[in-house]
């Protein structure tokens, strides 16, 4: 009994009921000026061409979300469409919505009004009353089981009003929902945003790693040579990396904050010299090879760059130490190469390991792109390729 009460107690089955009154307030006030079975059609053919009005669709999406799903009209909700109309098919949809809801209003209205009458009609007849409409009810005399039928009378119309409220509801997601185009166009949106999400968790695993690591290498250096000026020098090493860290950090976070907010900022690999002095003062006894004009690599590919060759310092620091460290960055033939190598140790990762080379193999494969990371030759070996095209 509570499930099928349960309706009664929302307030969107009485504003969906409100939605069908609404569709039918016009051509009724017509009826008060000439009363003539020709006006509902005539309703019906004035309402297309107001269809193909395109912000017709957008008054009709903002009253359906709040009515016939309880939504806001600004809410972040794809079911029922508050955009104007894009093409003659969300038209042509709008036309038969409109035609549907004037339809089901009309009909909806005449039977619950008759169906509330036809209850009054049944208590006043059980109690010898007049009977003022007979459209529903065929009494002969008056009895007192006639109030029995009211009940029935009551159910029929508090029935017609959920399922009547359901139905349009319906109608309204099909005829006010998204097109395959808009579904198509939503799709790429959110595809976009988890994209942009993925990127940013790898910024962060990238930047801020990268700081921790030199930090956690510099202080244990410091804390095993117990000379004051190594541990000066260490001192300056975590500061300048703590700070870059946090300057990576707050932009992320601006991003957040502002999607708008161009990614120009970001560091690209004019900046390497950054990353190779800090891992240089960690220990790590880094010798570069440039070959071809940084600047010339476009800047996604230039970023992208300077966080793989990042992450690739951080893993040998993390999981090498103080070895030996060869950088090759060559500009040539329309590809950026980096290849980083180190001696290899017994605590290196696995070629499938950890979510920082998973990130390198995503980076350059969202690039078009390729990278190849493990042993080889006795060396550990990140070589990425990356198209400047």
């Amino acid at each position: 009994m509570a499930r099928l009460l349960r309706p009664f107690a929302r307030a969107v089955t009485y504003t969906r009921l409100l939605h069908l009154f609404i569709a039918v307030v016009w051509p009724s006030m017509w009826l008060f000026v000439q009363e003539a079975w020709w006006i509902w059609p005539a309703a019906g053919v004035a309402l297309a061409p107001a269809g193909l009005v395109p912000a017709m669709r957008t008054v009709e999406g903002m009253q359906a979300r709040l009515l016939l799903t309880g939504h806001r009209p600004d809410s972040g909700s794809a079911d029922i469409v508050v955009a104007p109309s894009a093409s003659w098919s969300d038209r042509g949809r709008l036309v038969m919505w409109l035609e549907a809801r004037l339809l089901l209003g009309c009909a909806t209205s005449i039977f619950a009004v008759q169906l509330l009458l036809s209850s009054v009609d049944l208590v006043s007849a059980a109690f010898g009353g007049d009977i003022d409409s007979g459209e529903l009810l065929l009494l002969d005399g008056h009895a007192w089981w006639h109030v029995l039928l009211a009940p029935v009378a009551l159910v029929t119309l508090a029935v017609t009003v959920v399922a009547s409220g359901r139905l349009i509801t319906a109608l309204a997601l099909r005829l006010l929902g998204p097109s395959p185009a808009e579904r198509l166009a939503a799709l790429e949106e959110r595809t976009e945003q988890l994209l942009e999400r993925t990127r940013i968790a790898r910024e962060l695993h990238d930047s801020i790693g990268h700081a921790l690591t030199v930090a956690v290498v510099q202080a244990g250096a410091a804390r095993a040579a117990g000379d004051p000026a190594f541990t000066d020098r260490a001192l300056d090493a975590i500061e300048e990396t703590a700070r870059a860290a946090l300057e990576d950090l707050e932009r992320v976070l601006g991003i957040l904050r502002e999607s708008e907010r161009p990614v120009s900022s970001r560091p690209t690999l004019t900046d390497a010299d950054r990353l190779l002095e800090s891992a240089r003062a960690s220990g790590a006894k880094v010798d570069v090879d440039l070959t071809g004009p940084l600047d010339t690599v476009p800047g996604p590919v230039s970023r992208e760059g300077y966080r793989i060759l990042q992450e690739s310092l951080t893993n040998v620091l993390r999981h090498a130490g103080s070895v030996p460290v060869r950088v090759r960055i060559v500009v040539a033939d329309g590809t950026l190469t980096l290849e980083i190598r180190n001696p290899l140790t017994a605590d290196i990762p696995g070629p499938g390991r950890g979510s920082g080379l998973r990130g390198i193999r995503e980076r350059a494969s969202l690039l078009g792109g390729h990278a190849h990371t493990g042993p080889d030759r006795g060396d550990w070996q990140v070589h990425v390729e990356l198209p400047l095209g």
